[in-house]
């Protein structure tokens, strides 16, 4: 298999397993996509790392297999393309990319999809598809700039630069740099704390979050007071208004 999923303390892990550099070719975008619902409906799967391993996250797609693609191929794909990558930004659970070496094009395509960005102090992310006469085409435009604003995104994707970690951190496109060999264990970590949350109403945060920047405020407002007032109905609002008022704030042990 070109990725799995590996689950330890609440946590799964989909580890792209593709040397030598996690070229996301169809079969990994394919398997991406199963390994997201997976995730996605496993009650022992509370939070999700997305990782490439200690050298490279992943440095893009197939170039080798898009070159043997002609129009109507792509036509045909691209719709796929999309959805494997969109399978893990719907993860209604928070998701951590660890984020070591490269990750390029696809492979930073990848890491917008999750909801935090862990960044080794080696790592090189870009959308380098301009110097192939393309524009990134798994979200990267569209995420990217939700991302870190317009002219940010327009300035990676234009000029097809890669920027370094510490670069990355001021743009805001990575949220913490670390050693190289703690990316993952920081990554882990974070997961494992935000396993330990409510479940429901850490979807329900997701959800209203990312369908607010999909839409306009009235429709965003609307989200959110609906999923606030059902959680109302969730055994964890109980838990954690009963631990609240008996004990003080962040002692409640979550279901």
């Amino acid at each position: 298999m070109t990725a799995h999923l590996e689950v330890a303390e609440g946590v799964g892990t989909i580890r792209l397993d593709r040397p030598p550099m996690n070229a996301l070719d169809v079969a990994t975008q394919d398997r991406l996509k199963e390994l997201a619902e997976e995730a996605t409906r496993r009650e022992d799967v509370r939070a999700v790392v997305v990782y490439g391993g200690e050298k490279v996250f992943a440095a893009g797609a197939d170039i080798k297999e898009m070159q043997d693609m002609d129009h109507t191929g792509m036509v045909l794909r691209a719709r796929d393309l999309q959805d494997s990558f969109t399978a893990v930004a719907r993860i209604p659970k928070p998701v951590v990319a660890a984020v070591t070496g490269y990750a390029l094009g696809g492979g930073c395509e990848l890491a917008l999809c999750a909801d935090f960005r862990v960044a080794a102090d080696n790592a090189k992310l870009g959308q380098p598809e301009i110097l192939l006469g393309l524009i990134p085409g798994a979200g990267g435009t569209q995420r990217l700039a939700r991302l870190i604003g317009p002219s940010k995104a327009k300035d990676l994707i234009f000029t097809g630069r890669m920027v370094k970690a510490d670069e990355a951190l001021t743009l805001g496109l990575v949220d913490r740099v670390v050693p190289a060999a703690e990316v993952y264990q920081e990554a882990h970590a974070w997961a494992a704390k935000l396993a330990q949350g409510p479940a429901i109403a850490l979807r329900a945060a997701k959800e209203s979050i990312d369908t607010g920047l999909e839409t306009d405020l009235d429709t965003g407002l609307a989200v959110e007071r609906s999923w606030f007032a059902g959680l109302f109905a969730t055994a964890d609002r109980e838990i954690g208004m009963r631990s609240f008022v008996e004990e003080g704030p962040g002692k409640a042990k979550f279901l």
